[in-house]
């Protein structure tokens, strides 16, 4: 297995983010962090709006300056934003594209100079509602769909020179749900993963060795739900 060096983890002060900035040290990596919130642990750290593909890109330009490079990325910021679509606003949903769609193209972009040269790995976030879909998250769905694609076609278009792996997480045990209306809560004995072992298969696909990616990773409950 390949040393992970230095990792930019977007999201990293919160839920599987920050369980991987965990992760990523226990490795014997340098975790990099990019949020808008400070992260509550001792990490490099940038704040930026991934909403703001400039300053998400300005972000990354900064740690690598300061890290000396980067050997590898994962892209777990994101949001959402529940509701039929004409409850939610436009601001609203096109926020939820722009950070989780946009915002992970804008980090992988400013990213991939630095990752040619470490022959390193981008593992993006997709979700499971990134092959099946649920009503009322017309905008998470769209912009996970499109991660799953954006991840894809990247793949091909770097294969060889930079690992691209796609993880498909199902519902974690974060605060990601906390700010939703009760309707769009997992009840109460919904079985969810804990992010540090999600957190995990991220760490084993950018340990990964030059020449051998893990292409896609689905990691969910025993009992989630399937798809098609």
């Amino acid at each position: 297995m390949r040393p992970l060096g230095n990792v930019l983890i977007t999201g990293g002060a919160s839920g599987l983010g920050a369980a991987t900035v965990e992760a990523v040290r226990e490795a014997g990596g340098t975790p990099l962090v990019i949020d808008r919130a400070e992260p509550a642990s001792d990490v490099a750290f940038v704040q930026a709006d991934l909403a703001d593909s400039a300053a998400a890109a300005s972000a990354v330009d900064e740690l690598a300056e300061r890290a000396g490079g980067i050997d590898g990325v994962f892209t777990a910021a994101g949001t959402d934003a529940c509701g039929a679509l004409d409850e939610v606003s436009t601001e609203d949903w096109e926020r939820v594209v722009r950070v989780n769609l946009l915002g992970t193209a804008a980090v992988v972009r400013a990213a991939l100079p630095h990752l040619r040269l470490s022959h390193g790995t981008v593992v993006t976030c997709a979700s499971t509602l990134g092959l099946r879909v649920a009503g009322d998250a017309s905008a998470y769905c769209a912009s996970k769909f499109g991660v799953v694609g954006f991840t894809r076609a990247l793949a091909m278009e770097l294969a060889g020179r930079v690992g691209v792996t796609l993880l498909i997480p199902g519902g974690m045990h974060t605060a990601f749900f906390d700010d939703r209306a009760e309707q769009y809560k997992p009840p109460p004995d919904a079985k969810l993963n804990q992010p540090e072992h999600v957190a995990a298969s991220v760490v084993f696909a950018l340990s990964q060795p030059p020449g051998c990616e893990v292409r896609e990773l689905v990691v969910c409950a025993s009992e989630e739900g399937s798809w098609p």
